[in-house]
């Protein structure tokens, strides 16, 4: 069917660089000047809450109008979640695909017309709706994580910036992350909430390495979610393959398959750089012209853990190339970062609790040695965990 095969679109999320408000540095000014200054950034506070308050609103909207619950059935009223989405929505959604070279516009709105045309189940468009519209979540909190960056000089449009995406984060994605700690025993609430934290104390501080660090807890505890909901020991890969065998109900399977292809898009663009096969493989899995009678959770899951551990490969690779600068610490945090995404998943890919406990540990001593601009203790480091991330990359074959 012609609605199948829009989902097909591969999402690459490399981001170009949009021009930001730089921390440049300034003259003093007239007292008249600077008085019209505080105006203006006073009006720019408003701005962003008021942008901040309609975007979440209107995501709510949408979703309430497209994702009925199971039994439910009134008829979704199309045309007006296509005039809310194109007036409230599109362009912010067309902004951030523009930003992050990214396809999501072209994904809802297909997915919205495929609902009303009647080429896709109701249950099925809603789940995909819900799930991109988190992704466009996802992406304004990096936006807005890049708004703070380049001026975080001025500290005050740093840290509203910051607060932007921390509301859109728990207006948003928060229920996600609390559904994932519920079912892993993970603690990614409690750690994004810590980053969001550290992010505002290091703008207070004028600490930019700080920052990115805070930063990098937030984004990958973000994706770690993500993952642990689409292809996790608990996700949707397996939920699947499990249903498929109780004879659960096609429409059912579909819907499940719906948001493990959904959930999967905030992931993609970033292993699909450094696993570009795994990355394919998945996202052919949960495609929705494949018959969930074809979902194997070990395949997938298998996937998943080779390309976080081929990205988190990339990262250690890049802070050895960027040795002694700030980069090199904030890629070997992000190194550590993409292990812990597979925390739950190490000990059956390693053999043991005890190899996976030593590899993370390792992590954390290679990250304590960049900050402390150590090469050569990090290259020993990494030496000896080696091994260990040759095997998770070829786990499963």
């Amino acid at each position: 069917m012609k609605a199948w095969k829009v989902l097909s679109i591969t999402a690459v999320a490399s981001m170009v660089v949009l021009a930001g408000c730089g921390a440049n540095q300034e003259a003093a000014k007239p007292q008249t000047e600077q008085t019209e200054e505080v105006k203006t950034e006073a009006g720019k506070q408003q701005e962003a809450n008021t942008y901040v308050a309609a975007y979440t609103s209107a995501v709510k909207e949408l979703i309430a109008l497209v994702k009925k619950k199971e039994g439910d059935k009134t008829p979704v009223e199309w045309d007006k979640a296509q005039q809310l989405y194109d007036g409230k929505l599109k362009a912010r959604v067309q902004l951030l695909d523009g930003e992050y070279k990214d396809k999501v516009n072209e994904q809802l709105t297909a997915t919205l017309v495929a609902g009303k045309e009647g080429q896709m189940p109701a249950a099925v468009v809603g789940q995909i709706v819900d799930k991109l519209l988190q992704k466009t979540a996802f992406l304004t909190t990096r936006h807005e994580f890049k708004q703070a960056s380049d001026g975080f000089a001025k500290k005050e449009e740093a840290k509203q910036a910051i607060n932007s995406a921390k509301e859109v984060y728990e207006a948003i994605l928060k229920g996600t992350m609390e559904k994932r700690d519920t079912a892993y025993g993970t603690k990614l609430v409690s750690t994004i909430d810590a980053g969001f934290s550290e992010m505002t104390a290091a703008v207070d501080k004028g600490d930019n390495l700080a920052y990115n660090l805070g930063k990098q807890m937030v984004d990958k505890s973000l994706m770690k979610g993500f993952y642990l909901a689409s292809g996790g020991e608990k996700g949707y890969a397996y939920k699947i393959e499990k249903g498929v065998k109780e004879g659960e109900k096609p429409e059912k399977l579909k819907v499940m398959q719906a948001e493990g292809w959904a959930f999967f898009q905030s992931v993609q663009g970033y292993v699909v750089k450094h696993s570009q096969a795994d990355a394919g493989y998945i996202n052919q899995q949960f495609e929705l012209s494949n018959d969930p009678k074809n979902i194997k959770g070990d395949g997938i899951h298998t996937a998943f853990v080779r390309s976080l551990t081929a990205t988190a490969k990339h990262e250690y690779d890049e802070s050895f190339a960027n040795w002694g600068q700030d980069k090199a610490v904030i890629t070997s945090l992000e190194g550590a970062l993409f292990l812990d995404m597979i925390k739950t998943d190490l000990p059956k890919a390693l053999g043991d609790e005890a190899k996976a406990n030593a590899l993370l540990e390792k992590a954390q001593q290679h990250l304590e040695a960049a900050k402390a601009k150590d090469k050569q203790k990090a290259e020993a480091i990494y030496k000896e965990m080696q091994p260990a991330l040759d095997k998770l990359a070829a786990y499963g074959r």
